[in-house]
């Protein structure tokens, strides 16, 4: 017998949404049809997912004018000049300001798809179908679409929010190893970030995760949707407690900036910068060493990187850092943790502790 599909609601008024979680929902055409409304659909992918699951949603939607994009892979197609042939697609299609666009892929497209519907024509709507673990437990949700520049992650953008979430768990039977664990980074934050009893669940069953057992995997996403949908709702356009969702981000995004941006994967680099935050915090006296060391245990059981390159030095990490968008009035705000599963958005940290975390890198 068929498992119901698992729904967190966004609560976000009239624009409330939901995030549908369960396996083969790319083969339920009722539910997509539910989920897309409009006559006329855009889908956006890329050459890694596209031929996986592209023909799926063709099909579904076979009896309404259907155009779709298929991108380069990668971290570096996250850039205003891959938005211009799938603007291309739709104006040679006729598309209206009616249509709708479904992101099919990673933390890649759906940003770029997101930020292709917040613009084209003034905004359409759209749906989020990730297609990695990290899309599915994070960047899927919340409505935060845009671009990187040269000079800073994330830096062109919109809130643009989904009319639905569809995370089809099947997709990950064909995730490669390095993206699972790159996913597993956003999942650990969520325990670190805020979520005590989730910390002490995966520490337990981490091992399961990694294997991907069916049952702890469901979990994992549905634990983090809702961790996330109630941050959101609370706080829509990161003013205040959504912030905390950048835990270990200041210092991953300078990692991914001064490599190049697909060097490392975002995961990977967020994965080192908890690392960096949670030491950080232990020089402050804010956790203990024992603390510390569960924290960083943790993401190295995911086999997740521990340390940042030791080829970026303090002045590189400050370069990239200074272009953060929680910095306020010039000062350098970061998310730390006062204890495990209780972080915090501040400016107001001894310097030298930071000074020392930086000038630490690679080396501890």
């Amino acid at each position: 017998m068929k498992d119901e599909p698992r729904r967190v609601e966004v609560a976000l008024g009239e624009r409330r949404y939901l995030i549908v979680i369960g396996r083969g929902l790319l083969d339920d055409r009722e539910l997509l049809r539910d989920c897309v409304s409009a006559d006329e659909v855009m889908a956006v992918s890329n050459e890694t997912v596209g031929p996986l699951y592209l023909e799926r949603l063709e099909s579904a939607f076979a009896a309404r004018r259907f155009a779709s994009a298929c991108l380069p892979d990668g971290e570096h197609e996250k850039r205003l000049e891959s938005m211009l042939p799938v603007f291309d697609t739709m104006l040679v299609n006729g598309l209206s300001r009616d249509c709708q666009v479904i992101a099919l892929g990673g933390g890649v497209i759906g940003d770029l798809a997101g930020f292709v519907a917040a613009t084209y024509q003034r905004g359409v709507d759209f749906v989020q179908v990730p297609t990695t673990l990290l899309a599915m437990v994070d960047s899927s949700v919340g409505g935060k679409t845009g671009v990187n520049h040269p000079r800073g992650k994330n830096m062109i953008g919109a809130f643009h929010q989904p009319r639905a979430v569809i995370a089809d768990l099947a997709v990950l039977d064909t995730l490669p190893d390095r993206e699972l664990r790159a996913g597993m980074a956003e999942v650990i934050k969520y325990a670190l970030l805020g979520d005590r009893d989730f910390l002490d669940w995966l520490e337990a069953h981490i091992d399961a995760a990694m294997a991907r057992d069916p049952a702890a995997m469901a979990f994992i996403i549905e634990r983090c949707c809702r961790n996330k949908a109630a941050i959101v709702a609370a706080d829509e356009r990161e003013s205040g407690e959504r912030a905390l969702l950048n835990l270990g981000h200041t210092f991953g995004h300078a990692i991914e900036g001064a490599r190049g941006y697909g060097d490392w994967l975002h995961g990977e680099a967020i994965a080192a910068g908890m690392c960096m935050a949670a030491r950080m915090s232990a020089r402050l006296g804010w956790i203990s060493a024992a603390q510390r060391d569960r924290a960083i245990t943790l993401v190295e059981r995911a086999g997740l990187p521990i340390r940042a390159p030791d080829d970026i030095g303090p002045a590189r990490f400050r370069e990239f850092m200074a272009r953060d968008k929680k910095n306020r009035n010039g000062e350098l705000r970061l998310v730390l943790l006062r204890n495990l599963g209780d972080a915090t958005v501040t400016a107001d940290y001894d310097p030298r502790a930071l000074e020392a975390t930086l000038e630490a890198v690679g080396h501890e």
